[in-house]
């Protein structure tokens, strides 16, 4: 996987501070898309161990009181995508503290996605979903783009911790 932009300190992706990853590729191609520089699943850095440890250590980082993982792009549910975005959920859930949240946007729709999307989706607390729609364009929406995006929410998280493989 490669990713086009890491912010350490982030207040505009989801609620309270965060780390936010921008992976790049995206199939959908959104006409309007604010993020166009990421559709390329060649753009931008190779995903690394370094920075992997990076952000957990960021997250981990008592100094600056980060909510949790923001995950946008691109697309993180891109098939390309999900072998590193899964190993890393998993590392947030095994070697953050539990009160660490993971948003994730995506351009699929939540009832469409795949068996091995859904994995992914298992480990996070908030999925953005659905293509933005320029003529449903709505600024004054949270943490959208279109009228037509959906936040689901989700407690996965808190069960994944409560099964002990966050232990």
């Amino acid at each position: 996987m490669n990713y086009c932009k890491y912010i350490p300190i982030d207040v505009l992706n989801g609620r309270g501070t965060r780390c936010t990853l921008f992976v790049a590729g995206c199939e959908h191609h959104c006409k309007g898309c604010y993020n166009q520089s990421t559709w390329n699943v060649n753009a931008g850095f190779p995903f690394t161990q370094d920075l992997s440890d990076t952000i957990i250590a960021d997250l981990n980082d008592t100094r600056v009181k980060r909510r949790g993982l923001s995950l946008s792009g691109g697309d993180p549910l891109l098939p390309a995508n999900l072998p590193a975005v899964k190993a890393l959920c998993e590392r947030v859930r095994a070697e953050c503290s539990p009160d660490k949240d993971i948003w994730l946007w995506t351009g699929y729709v939540y009832s469409e996605l795949t068996p091995e999307q859904m994995e992914v989706v298992e480990l996070i607390d908030v999925l953005i979903d659905g293509k933005f729609v320029l003529e449903l364009k709505d600024p004054s929406l949270a943490f959208r783009g279109s009228s037509n995006q959906v936040i689901h929410k989700f407690n996965r998280a808190q069960a994944y911790w409560k099964t002990g493989k966050g232990q």
